[in-house]
């Protein structure tokens, strides 16, 4: 069962690179999962929706027992990401495509404001260093707690694929 979506996932994210625009929110959507229950992510947040960790109607943290709709998920997921895209687009301070801002928005979603401002990634970025070389911080990415984990493996390798697409 595990292999079939795996290659599920390998699948659409070929789809999603081949399409015309791929958007922050079709990356955040597939790797973080929709769950109307809160539940712990693999560093013990509490977390629910697609990812979300504070409720963005209250700016209460979530914690375990709470519940959503799928109406609530999506509308959190859209208030979520806008405000990573609008943080993301205020630390980057050179010129990147719409490919870039959707492949650093979906990054930044998951790794968080804080850590990327504080990034080897944001700097050499933001130094004008050649793309290929920015984009091969996101395979730095991939660990949770110290634990490599496959997940966070093939979204950093689809927001990289974006990135230099």
């Amino acid at each position: 069962m595990k292999g079939k979506k795996y290659i599920v996932i390998g699948a659409l994210a070929l789809l999603l690179l081949l399409s015309k625009r791929v958007k922050a929110e079709t990356i955040i959507k597939e790797f973080e999962g929709e769950y109307l229950d809160a539940y712990l992510d693999p560093v013990g947040i509490p977390t629910i929706g697609y990812g979300t960790t504070r409720n963005p109607d209250t700016g209460k943290k979530i914690k375990l027992g709470d519940k959503i709709d799928k109406a609530t998920a999506l509308r959190w997921l859209r208030l979520d990401t806008e405000k990573v895209r609008e943080s993301v687009k205020k630390m980057v301070k050179v010129p990147i495509n719409a490919r870039q801002l959707d492949a650093l928005t979906s990054f930044v979603y998951n790794v968080g404001p804080t850590a990327f401002a504080d990034s080897t990634m944001l700097k050499l970025l933001n130094n004008k260093t050649d793309k290929r070389i920015v984009a091969n911080q996101f395979d730095r990415w991939v660990y949770a707690k110290r634990v490599k984990l496959p997940g966070l493996v093939r979204r950093r390798k689809l927001e990289k694929e974006l990135f230099l697409s």
